[in-house]
């Protein structure tokens, strides 16, 4: 009981921290974006504006987070045995989606106007609002990406994680729209094509970086084992604890933050049930020093040296 009470106050801690960073990148996405759409409207650049757009797009994902931080943490119950953690992986899913929909249409517009411009269009010639909110705009948001992220790895939140890269993804729009903006002003009009074709390029690195999230989040979903690393670690733990003969029928699998281990161990058959309780009990005490979150299945069965084990 004991137990139980301190790790539901250590999940309060982790529900806590995390919506209250995810607030803080609520609030700041909020004037960021309306700072950069009246700038690039007042500043004459057009890649400001989408810029801005793009900034409000976080506010969806750090609704998002907010609301599922909470959920995800809910101990388990009846109809959720090993807890809620998939609704995270399922969240962090849909941003990265979100973030690859946000990089093909920056990549989109990028192609659109570098096409229009080399036909003869004409991209306006920004002033220096657009230039200084360009940079306050990628220092904000690389804070608002340590800031998040650090917080996402302290309590093991991949939702978190997912969203911090989605405030670098913002950042790495900032820096497309100062080389465009830069390239027109400091360079003349036949550079400002520098604006769409940084913007391309960008928004190939920002939907590389959501096929990576998703491709994990899918994995994930559809049970996929620990990496091959953690799983070999935990069978030398397995392996190394005193009483143990031998084991077979080792799985793997997460659920959210959670990892989730069943195993079958080989102990002598001619031990008593309280000692072979309590290698087993050893042996899950022992991952879990290294693993934590961890849920650990362990099944007893007696050793014979000539039996063979799948």
């Amino acid at each position: 009981m004991e137990q139980d009470s301190m790790m539901e106050d250590a999940s309060a801690k982790e529900v806590k921290l995390g919506r209250k960073v995810t607030w803080v990148g609520f609030w700041t996405n909020a004037l960021l974006s309306l700072f950069k759409i009246i700038a690039g409207v007042v500043g004459r650049s057009s890649a400001m504006v989408a810029d801005g757009i793009h900034s409000a797009s976080d506010l969806l994902t750090d609704v998002a987070v907010i609301v599922v931080i909470g959920a995800s943490r809910k101990k388990a119950d009846s109809s959720h045995s090993y807890g809620h953690g998939k609704i995270e992986t399922f969240v962090t899913f849909l941003i990265a989606v979100l973030l690859a929909v946000v990089g093909i249409g920056i990549l989109v517009d990028g192609v659109t106007r570098a096409i229009d411009f080399f036909k003869g269009g004409e991209i306006p010639e920004p002033n220096w609002i657009a230039f200084s909110m360009a940079i306050i705009s990628i220092l904000v948001k690389e804070w608002l990406f340590r800031y998040t992220r650090s917080a996402a790895r302290k309590i093991s939140s991949p939702a978190m994680e997912a969203n911090a890269w989605h405030h670098r993804s913002d950042a790495f729009s900032s820096i497309a729209t100062l080389i465009g903006i830069s390239g027109a002003m400091f360079l003349g009009p036949k550079w400002r094509f520098l604006d769409p074709v940084a913007a391309v390029f960008v928004s190939v690195l920002i939907i590389v970086m959501a096929s990576k999230m998703a491709s994990s989040s899918v994995k994930e979903l559809l049970e996929a084992s620990l990496p091959q690393e953690e799983s070999d670690r935990i069978k030398e733990i397995i392996k190394s604890t005193p009483g143990v003969k031998d084991f077979h029928r080792f799985r793997s699998r997460s659920n959210g933050n959670t990892k989730i281990v069943d195993l079958h161990i080989k102990l002598d058959p001619d031990i008593s049930l309280k000692k072979a309780h309590d290698i087993a009990t050893t042996v899950e005490n022992n991952i879990k020093k290294e693993y934590d979150p961890i849920v650990v299945n362990i099944h007893m069965e007696p050793y014979y040296p000539q039996a063979s084990y799948d």
